[in-house]
């Protein structure tokens, strides 16, 4: 599986070095593994990659996020998580945000959860030296797979994206959204502190929340992920 996510990054990063001349383009790996053997066999994976295109007043993001956890050579955890947007900034600090998502995360009752949605964004704290701070609100739809029924629903759409330069080799990240469906809510947070190793390569340790108010039986409503990954920039 992440083979297949990294080759999917590595050729849209291949694509973007051939249009440079149409598009700016930025990409981003993350990567972080431990692996454990004799009296344990165990072994995590944690791995990020994003592309990002920007022309005139149009930028296209598509970023695959997926996690992998064995025991004993017993699957004990996967997920992968797909987001693709594209925003129209009409205004200086002003947007419109198009996104579509789609998670598959095998033990956490569902066999997938997609959603679209259409939101309306602003620019914030533009004159602070080293932060910025942006927020959305719009609506969609979300569809949700599980072994007892397929379902969908409409959602509000809240977010937020909040960063800060420390220093100038450290980078303080926090993110928030909030969707609001007729049958549940998910919440998701991710925190990051990003200190630079060289100019392209930097260590980063994230913390992930997600809540969902209604999980299918016998499951959880929050999920929590730590990881500490490298990070690449090219």
């Amino acid at each position: 599986m992440l083979k297949r996510i990294f080759a999917v990054v590595l050729l849209l990063s291949c694509q973007a070095a051939s249009a440079q001349d149409f598009y700016k383009f930025s990409s981003q790996l993350e990567l972080g593994a431990i692996f454990t053997s004799g009296n344990t066999n165990d072994e995590n994976v944690r791995f990020k990659g994003s592309v990002s295109a920007l022309r005139g007043s149009w930028e296209h993001n598509l970023s695959v996020d997926g996690f992998r956890s064995s025991k004993q050579k017993q699957l004990a955890a996967q997920r992968v998580y797909t987001i693709a947007g594209s925003t129209f900034t009409f205004r200086e600090d002003n947007f419109i945000l198009s996104r579509a998502a789609h998670e598959d995360d095998r033990f956490s009752g569902f066999d997938s959860q997609s959603d679209i949605s259409v939101s309306y964004g602003q620019l914030l704290l533009r004159d602070r030296v080293g932060m910025s701070l942006n927020y959305t609100v719009g609506a969609g739809v979300r569809n949700s797979r599980s072994p007892e029924e397929d379902f969908s629903e409409g959602i509000i759409r809240l977010s937020t994206g909040y960063s800060w330069d420390i220093s100038d080799n450290a980078l303080f990240i926090q993110n928030f959204s909030l969707e609001a469906g007729e049958s549940s809510n998910i919440s998701r947070s991710e925190t990051s502190i990003q200190s630079d190793i060289m100019k392209n390569l930097s260590m980063k340790f994230t913390v992930k929340l997600k809540h969902q108010s209604v999980v299918p039986p016998e499951r959880k409503a929050t999920d929590t992920e730590s990881s500490v990954t490298l990070l690449l920039r090219f």
